[in-house]
């Protein structure tokens, strides 16, 4: 029985002589638009500059063209592929009552030539043949990515954000080091509070103190540290008052809940929510999927072997319950999951615990989306008092 939340094809009867099926390959210079319009033999294409209303035009010059044909247009339905422009465009339409669909790009099945032609023509002639096979409820044509409110898309920036900023004093605490190890100065730490002032004692293995201009890059990219850190301050200390103002909100709740056990921090239970748990995926099987957390297998006649992980989810998603697994087992030892860690690792075979850790850290993901959802406390977690 097909699930409501089913993105992999179409549950509405596709009604294809007063339906006006349209897709458009966007690009950062021109949308080209292209349509199959009920009663009109050719497929009409359009070249517009990226411009919603111009957009909104060419869908009603179309049903107009329909209607004289005699079809009568009663669902306008445009699809693209998901990119660097969002999701703004499937809201924009879907509030002027139009059927918007925004297609997972990796799902539409294309030539495996060596060298295939490639034109923005051709790409809308194949989201077409997809977008119609996902219309007639067809499988495997092509899967659509849920569209989310701006206030869903919003909510995730902190996380991401404050992720590019923890990458940013990685790089630059690295590129100081580097700097002083070319001096063969070691062991000095730029995170430290007192670390510019310890630069003016710094000395080389010659007994000379730094070079001036070594000195002056050393000082910027400190003030380029504080900078990044005191960012990253900020975006926790917000998130922190938002819980506290809002804590029974459905999202704050949750992340409330994942942090209570032991070895999930505010960071990932804010990260789990927004990224994955908060999402109305219909089922345990895609809940693993999403995160990409699932094998590859590769079956040709006796070869049977398996290629690892797919990485098809959320790489956010997937880096994070990695790390959490392995939280998991020095925090939570005396829980079900971790003694099954445990038991399937003792023989401490090469890969076995690297093998091992990505299937704990499937079934903690699902454990923690049981929890969130239906409130089934995984067995033998420790949790900590409520706040």
């Amino acid at each position: 029985m097909p699930q409501p939340n089913d993105l992999s094809r179409s549950l509405t009867t596709l009604e294809q002589d007063s339906t006006l099926i349209v897709v458009i390959e966007m690009s950062l210079s021109s949308w080209l638009v292209a349509g199959i319009v009920p009663g009109i033999e050719r497929h009409p294409a359009k070249k517009l500059e990226p411009d919603e209303a111009a957009l909104l035009q060419l869908l009603q010059r179309w049903s107009h063209e329909a209607s004289k044909a005699g079809h009568a247009i009663t669902r306008t339905t445009v699809a693209f592929e998901a990119g660097r422009d969002g999701f703004w465009l499937a809201r924009w339409l879907l509030a002027r009552g139009i059927e918007a669909h925004v297609i997972h790009p990796t799902s539409v099945a294309v030539s495996r030539e060596h060298r295939r032609a490639k034109t923005d023509r051709l790409d809308t002639e194949l989201l077409k043949r997809a977008f119609l096979g996902w219309l007639r409820g067809e499988r495997d044509h092509c899967s659509m990515a849920a569209i989310p409110t701006l206030a869903e898309e919003d909510a995730r920036r902190p996380n991401r954000e404050r992720e590019s900023l923890v990458g940013e004093r990685s790089r630059i605490v690295n590129r100081m080091k580097g700097t002083l190890a070319r001096l063969g100065v070691r062991g000095f730490k730029p995170t430290l509070r007192k670390a510019p002032e310890q630069l003016e004692r710094l000395r080389t293995p010659e007994g000379t103190s730094l070079p001036p201009n070594t000195l002056g890059e050393l000082r910027r990219n400190m003030a380029r540290l504080r900078f990044v850190i005191e960012q990253i301050e900020e975006i926790e200390a917000t998130r922190l008052v938002r819980l506290q103002q809002q804590p029974e909100e459905s999202a704050h709740a949750m992340v409330r809940l994942l942090a209570r056990v032991v070895g999930v921090g505010i960071e990932t239970a804010d990260m789990l929510v927004q990224e994955v748990l908060s999402r109305n995926l219909r089922d345990r099987r895609a809940v693993a999927r999403y995160a990409g957390l699932t094998g590859s297998p590769d079956e040709s006649g006796i070869r049977r072997r398996e290629k690892g992980l797919a990485r098809a989810g959320n790489a956010r998603v997937r880096r994070g319950m990695i790390q959490l697994a392995w939280r998991f087992v020095i925090f939570q030892k005396g829980s079900a999951l971790a003694q099954w860690f445990r038991a399937r690792t003792a023989d401490a075979r090469p890969g076995t615990r690297k093998t091992m850790i990505v299937a704990l850290a499937r079934k903690l993901l699902l454990a923690l989306w049981r929890m969130v959802t239906v409130g089934q406390m995984p067995e033998g977690v420790a949790l900590r008092a409520p706040t």
